[in-house]
């Protein structure tokens, strides 16, 4: 079992940045993704962007290229979501995600691709 648990949301000016952290602790060694989701009210969860743990490859959404990046750090079990030049569409509950299943020829870009889940952080961004 993983678990996840997010933080770094807030509420913001258009045009601002923030970078959310999502921790993660128990059985991280199988781990081989993790990801970023976010869903706004009345909308389903969206996938924003997922990184490989072993190659430190990443995916980013068509959605949010260019504004948003993922990283990590080993060491602390860590993956961060920078976000830049943030718009008012960007207002959601942004949600961690983390799966040990095998991906080689693709990115896990769905929902279920994913197993563990962290509780969200909310990001508001003000017009």
């Amino acid at each position: 079992q993983v678990q996840l648990v997010e933080s770094g949301g807030g509420l913001v000016p258009a045009g601002d940045s923030l970078r959310l952290s999502c921790a993660a602790t128990g059985r991280t060694f199988n781990v081989t993704h993790m990801a970023w989701f976010r869903q706004a009210p009345g909308k389903e969860r969206q996938f924003i962007s997922t990184i490989s743990l072993s190659g430190d490859s990443t995916y980013v959404a068509d959605s949010v290229k260019g504004r948003f990046s993922i990283s990590r750090d080993v060491a602390k079990n860590t993956v961060y979501l920078q976000m830049n030049g943030l718009k008012p569409e960007d207002t959601a509950v942004y949600y961690c995600a983390a799966t040990q299943f095998d991906f080689l020829f693709t990115f896990p870009t769905r929902l279920r691709d994913y197993e563990s889940w962290g509780q969200g952080t909310q990001v508001t961004v003000s017009s």
